[in-house]
C-alpha cells in the first residue's frame, strides 16, 4: 500500500472549530487540532489548484442483473491506525456483523445512505451507475475527523477527548456520500453560496439517511448533524443544528456555534472557502421550516424537490441561495401542482430565511380627483410591486 493523498476530500469537521481549538486548547489538543488543520489545508489547496479533481473518482461499476432492484456493494477496511489506505480489508458486502463497532458502524451508514436514495428516489449509488460504496475506520492516530475523498469514506477515532469515533452519528455518513452526489450531478464550486449550498445538501439528505432509518417523521427528527460526536467534556450536542442554526455548541475551547438561520446574519469570509459551513445554516434552516411545515416523512416530499432540485439542469456551479430556491419552487409546483401546499411551504420557508423578500400587499391608495378644481398638488403615484427574489450577500 501507498501513502495516500485525497485528490478531493469534504470533512465534516469545520476548520473554524478546530482553529478555535487550536487558539484555546491545551498544548495535546492544539497539537491534534492543528494537525488535522494541515491536513485539510493541503488538500483544500491542490483542490483549488485543479477544480477537476471535483469529480468523483472513477470506480469498478458492479452491474445489477437486469430487471432487478439495484443493491449495495459495500467494502470496509482497517487502516490500523495509519494513513495508508484502504488498508486491510474486514468486512464486505452481506458478511456478518464484526466485532468491531466502528467497522459495523460503518457498514450500515453506506447501507442506509444507498437505500433511502434507492428507494426514495430510484438512485443507484452515488454515481446512479452502481458505484461500489468503500470506507476504511481508524483512520491515523486521534484523528479528529472524517472526510469523503471522491473513492471513499474515512473515518478518524477521535481522541477521545473532545471526540468520539466518527462512525457514531449516521447523518455524518449520509452527509459524507451525499457530496458525492452532488459533485456528480451540479458539481457545485465549493466556494461562496455555491460552496454553502453543497455543504447544506449534505447537511439535508444527512439528517434525511438518519430519519429514514429511524422511520421519523419530521416533527419526530432531532435535525440534529453530527449528534454523539462530541464527548461529556464538550458543551454541545451537535456540529450543526437545523432547526436552530447557531444553537449547537457553546464551549469555551470550541467556541460557540456562528451558523446564522437567516440572512441578516449572512458571514463574508475568506476563511473556509467563504464560510461555506458557516453560511449552510441558512438553506439548512430552510429545508427544515419547508419539510416540518410540509409535514410527514421529510424525504418524501420536502426531500424530492431538493433531490430534483440537485439535478436540475438549470443548477449551475455558480448558482447561489436564490437560485437554487426559485428552483425548489419551481419543481413544487412540477411536482405538486400550482400553489399548492407543497409549494406555498417552500415559497414561505424561503422568506422566512429572507433569501426571498417577503410579499407585503397592501391596498391601493386612491385620492378623490374633484372634477371641479385642480388640485395645487399631484398624488403620487402608487409603486409598483416587484417580485419577491433577493440575494443579500451579492
Amino acid at each position: 500500500m501507498n501513502q495516500h493523498f485525497p485528490r478531493h476530500i469534504h470533512s465534516i469537521i469545520p476548520p473554524h472549530i478546530l482553529s478555535s481549538i487550536a487558539e484555546r486548547g491545551s498544548s495535546e489538543q492544539r497539537l491534534r487540532a492543528l494537525r488535522a488543520l494541515a491536513f485539510d489545508q493541503s488538500v483544500r489547496a491542490a483542490r483549488a489548484s485543479n477544480p477537476g479533481l471535483m469529480r468523483l473518482i472513477p470506480n469498478q461499476q458492479c452491474e445489477d442483473t437486469p430487471g432487478t432492484t439495484p443493491t449495495p456493494h459495500r467494502s470496509i477496511y482497517d487502516a490500523q491506525q495509519s494513513t495508508d489506505l484502504p488498508g486491510k480489508l474486514v468486512r464486505g458486502e452481506q458478511q456478518p456483523a464484526n466485532k468491531d463497532v466502528a467497522v459495523n458502524e460503518a457498514y450500515d451508514g453506506l447501507g442506509w445512505t444507498f437505500n433511502l436514495f434507492q428507494k426514495c428516489y430510484n438512485r443507484n449509488s452515488i454515481d446512479n451507475k452502481g458505484l461500489p460504496l468503500n470506507a476504511s475506520v481508524h483512520y491515523s492516530k486521534q484523528y479528529d475527523n472524517a472526510f469523503w475523498d471522491g473513492e471513499r469514506m474515512v473515518f478518524g477515532d477521535g481522541d477521545k477527548d473532545q471526540f468520539n469515533r466518527f462512525t457514531i452519528a449516521i447523518e455524518v455518513i449520509g452527509h459524507e456520500l451525499t457530496h458525492g452526489v452532488t459533485d456528480n450531478e451540479a458539481n457545485l464550486n465549493y466556494e461562496g453560496q455555491p460552496g454553502a449550498l453543497n455543504e447544506s445538501i449534505s447537511d439535508v439528505f444527512g439528517s434525511l439517511v438518519k430519519q429514514f432509518s429511524l422511520q421519523q417523521t419530521a416533527d419526530q427528527a432531532d435535525w440534529l448533524i453530527g449528534k454523539g460526536l462530541f464527548t461529556s467534556k464538550v458543551h454541545g450536542k451537535a456540529l450543526r443544528s437545523m432547526k436552530a442554526p447557531g444553537t449547537a455548541y457553546d464551549d469555551p475551547i470550541l467556541g460557540k456555534d456562528p451558523q446564522p438561520a437567516t440572512m441578516d446574519g449572512y458571514v463574508d469570509s475568506e476563511d473556509d472557502n467563504g464560510g461555506v459551513h458557516i453560511n449552510s445554516g441558512i438553506p439548512n434552516h430552510a429545508f427544515y421550516l419547508a419539510a416540518t411545515a410540509i409535514g410527514g416523512f421529510a424525504w418524501e416530499k420536502a426531500g424530492r424537490v431538493w433531490y430534483e432540485t440537485l439535478r436540475d439542469s438549470s443548477l449551475k456551479p455558480t448558482s447561489k441561495f436564490s437560485d437554487f430556491a426559485n428552483l425548489t419552487v419551481k419543481q413544487a409546483e412540477k411536482l405538486y401542482g400550482t400553489n399548492s401546499p407543497e409549494q406555498q411551504a417552500i415559497q414561505k420557508a424561503w422568506e422566512t430565511v429572507k433569501v426571498f423578500k417577503a410579499k407585503v400587499t397592501h391596498p391601493p391608495t386612491r385620492m378623490p380627483i374633484e372634477t371641479s378644481s385642480v388640485p395645487e398638488t399631484t398624488p403620487e403615484e402608487t409603486q409598483e410591486e416587484h417580485p419577491h427574489e433577493s440575494d443579500a450577500a451579492d
